[in-house]
């Protein structure tokens, strides 16, 4: 197999993108990408990400290229575990306190920050709805995150997450509480859970 057909087949087997990074780590020059490109067997879609020309663009893996910092938070998070029907207008990303904001600011991405200590606490691997895998915070982190006031999330979002996490087979209610206590907005949180449980 040629190294253009590795890399064709690298992407037909991730949904049909494929990145810088999985190619460097398949041991296969990158230049080869631009080669693909030029000659229409892959589009590039964003800084690091290609995809095959009958694939759709996921903005979600496009972000997580372009930031690797950043973790999908908040409305995002909630859209990708299933805790809200609206789909997000924006992407929401939290990053580590010490990291520059202008690049994801310019993208349109509504950024968050949170201390070093709390960055990876409840980070998982979510599916998009095209079938990638990203990187988000997990239901008890996005509930306790959606209640803080300077994140603005809408009051009909917040009671429509809460609604369907106590309805989850898989809720943790347990991990809830330590989240909350840790991110100090257990009094937050106390009345939507009072209500519903």
């Amino acid at each position: 197999m040629s190294v253009t057909e590795q890399i064709i087949q690298l992407a037909q087997e991730n949904h049909g993108i494929v990145t810088t990074a999985m190619v460097s780590e398949a041991g296969v020059s990158r230049g080869n990408l631009k080669y693909l490109v030029d000659s229409g067997r892959l589009e590039r879609t964003a800084r690091g990400v290609y995809i095959l020309p009958d694939a759709w663009e996921d903005g979600f893996v496009n972000l997580q290229s372009r930031f690797k910092r950043g973790i999908f938070s908040d409305e995002t998070a909630l859209y990708l575990l299933d805790m809200t029907d609206r789909t997000p207008n924006e992407y929401d990303m939290t990053f580590p306190a010490s990291y520059n904001l202008a690049a994801p600011r310019k993208a349109g991405v509504r950024c968050f920050k949170t201390r070093t200590e709390f960055y990876e606490m409840g980070m998982a691997a979510m599916t998009t709805p095209f079938g990638n895998v990203v990187r988000a915070y997990n239901a008890e982190r996005c509930l306790c995150d959606i209640v803080i006031p300077r994140h603005q999330t809408n009051i009909e979002t917040i009671t429509e997450a809460f609604r369907r996490y106590v309805r989850r087979p898989g809720k943790n209610l347990p991990l809830l509480s330590e989240y909350a206590g840790k991110l100090k907005v257990d009094h937050l949180l106390r009345p939507y859970l009072e209500v519903l449980l």
